[in-house]
């Protein structure tokens, strides 16, 4: 699949955004990208990999083009997936200002924002927030150990009355937002964090 062009285009088709780092991309991003286009019915899902999140430092994250090209790995044989760095050409930081530039330049798409729930813990902490569940609608998927936690965080309370029971997410993308859902799918055990350590542990071994 060809990557969007950053000034948009009339596509009249269902998108999942998922955002991240991607320090790196992994299986359990394809497999979140996977889910989300069967439960939700979309049409396609970005993986929207991040020039520099705000929340995170920027010691230990690696090169743009890397992280980009580990997303293309993980999006590779699926015709729906889709890896792209279109927050760099957008000139866009903060994911409202990414959503709201969207809807300009892909007028007829309708976009469903992804996130694990180790995002929701802290989305109270992201800026203007109610800006994100305010511009598209939200589908959360379960991540080990969040899930219990992101229930009980900030967002998901004052939120709380916009919840969808998963059963009926499938028309998630022609709901008008505010509008999100909790999807308890089955847990994926890869993470970034643990695939970095290791390249490190391996490196130091190949050193001594």
């Amino acid at each position: 699949m060809l990557s969007p062009n950053p000034w948009g285009d009339r596509r009249n088709v269902r998108i999942g955004l998922l955002g991240g780092s991607f320090n790196p991309a992994h299986g359990g991003h394809r497999f979140v990208a996977e889910t989300a286009l069967t439960r939700l019915g979309l049409d396609q899902v970005w993986l929207l990999v991040s020039p520099q999140n705000p929340l995170k430092a920027a010691a230990g994250m690696a090169p743009l083009a890397d992280r980009l090209d580990s997303a293309r790995r993980v999006c590779a044989g699926h015709p729906r997936l889709l890896a792209t760095a279109i927050e760099t050409a957008l000139g866009t930081r903060y994911t409202a200002d990414t959503l709201a530039r969207l809807a300009t330049r892909f007028p007829r798409a309708r976009f469903v924002w992804l996130m694990g729930a180790d995002n929701l813990v802290q989305m109270a902490r992201w800026d203007r927030w109610r800006r994100i569940f305010a511009a598209v609608p939200v589908a959360i998927l379960a991540r080990s150990p969040y899930s219990q936690r992101a229930m009980a965080a900030k967002a998901a309370r004052r939120m709380g009355r916009y919840r969808l029971a998963e059963g009926r997410a499938r028309g998630l993308a022609g709901m008008a937002p505010p509008v999100w859902t909790f999807f308890h799918t089955r847990l994926h055990p890869a993470s970034a964090t643990a695939i970095r350590q290791a390249a490190i542990g391996q490196t130091k071994g190949e050193t001594r």
